[in-house]
């Protein structure tokens, strides 16, 4: 008679070391400005634990109670009840120092930095830091679209668990991550991000490198062309916006789309992106340069190509008023 055939437990043990996680338990952030913040709830709402760290306690308090805000609009709205948004509070933490990272499965870098010359290195910095207190599985991502991942990977011991993962959040409709591999990254990194991606119900979408990738490279081009057409005079910006959302059917005009992102944030864009290929379709427009000089942001400063109340409803909004074309002036 044959021996029965038994198997060791151990080897369906959890904590084998040539075991793929799959799992998020926690994750990280560095950096809760308004994308941060957005990236924060979006995971937190799936029912995992973030923690995300800022520079100062300041920014911290004040970043816990943008996000206690933004949930209690989606309350108003009817989005969620007041027992969710506590519970999904509980899950978020933020700290000042790095070494509260250590348990994450992923750290996201999604800082804002003020220059294109200093950008990467400001992102290589966070990124050492981050490695320095994190094991040797956790992933490392950075949500910038302007830089180039595998620069940011060149600086670390273990180059092959980097990635690029940029978050569409200035939509709230836009369920995009753009992900993006250096020519470290291992395949086996791509699928746990892919994984996640989809856990936080996001959809990936596999880019190669570039700067802009390819959402910021086509929206810059849309927002700079309609600066140009209204500098010549061809249509006001509410025609052209008209004209953007009902000959092309897309949700906003580029006038509006450019309030909602940030002027700041626009310019930002094309300066990096004007410095990496030199092409002048990516040099901001005069317009754009001298309302981001004024201050005139967007929605987030009550005032960019429109004006907006305090909650962020354009004022005279004509695409609410029988959806006719907007009149000259």
């Amino acid at each position: 008679m044959a021996e029965p055939i038994t198997e060791r437990i151990e080897q369906y043990a959890l904590n084998q070391k040539d075991k793929t996680r799959v799992e998020f338990s926690e994750v990280g952030i560095v950096g809760c400005g308004s994308t941060g913040q957005r990236i924060v709830l979006l995971i937190a709402k799936r029912g995992i634990d973030v923690v995300f760290l800022d520079i100062s306690q300041d920014r911290i308090d004040k970043a816990m109670y943008d996000m206690a805000e933004a949930l209690d609009v989606e309350i108003n709205r009817w989005g969620m009840t007041e027992s969710e948004k506590k519970l999904v509070l509980s899950r978020i933490r933020g700290t000042l120092d790095y070494n509260n990272l250590r348990n994450c499965d992923l750290v996201i870098e999604s800082t804002l930095t003020p220059r294109h010359e200093k950008g990467p290195e400001i992102r290589k910095s966070i990124f050492k830091n981050i490695e320095e207190h994190v094991s040797r599985d956790t992933i490392i991502a950075t949500n910038t679209s302007t830089t180039i991942i595998t620069e940011l990977a060149s600086v670390l011991k273990y180059k092959d668990r980097c990635v690029s993962m940029h978050f569409s959040t200035t939509f709230n409709s836009a369920s995009l991550v753009e992900v993006v591999r250096s020519m470290y990254t291992t395949e086996d990194v791509c699928k746990q991000v892919r994984r996640f991606t989809t856990l936080i119900n996001r959809d990936p979408v596999a880019v190669e490198e570039s700067p802009g990738l390819v959402s910021v490279r086509l929206a810059v081009v849309l927002i700079s062309e309609a600066c140009d057409l209204l500098m010549e005079g061809v249509c006001s910006k509410e025609e052209i916006d008209f004209v953007t959302k009902t000959g092309l059917t897309l949700p906003y005009g580029p006038f509006e789309m450019a309030d909602k992102i940030g002027l700041d944030r626009v310019v930002r864009w094309m300066d990096d992106l004007y410095n990496e290929f030199g092409d002048m379709k990516y040099k901001p427009s005069p317009i754009l340069r001298k309302l981001v000089r004024g201050q005139h942001y967007g929605r987030k400063t009550c005032e960019g190509f429109y004006k907006y109340d305090e909650n962020g409803h354009r004022l005279d909004d004509q695409s609410k008023k029988g959806g006719e074309c907007p009149k000259r002036n």
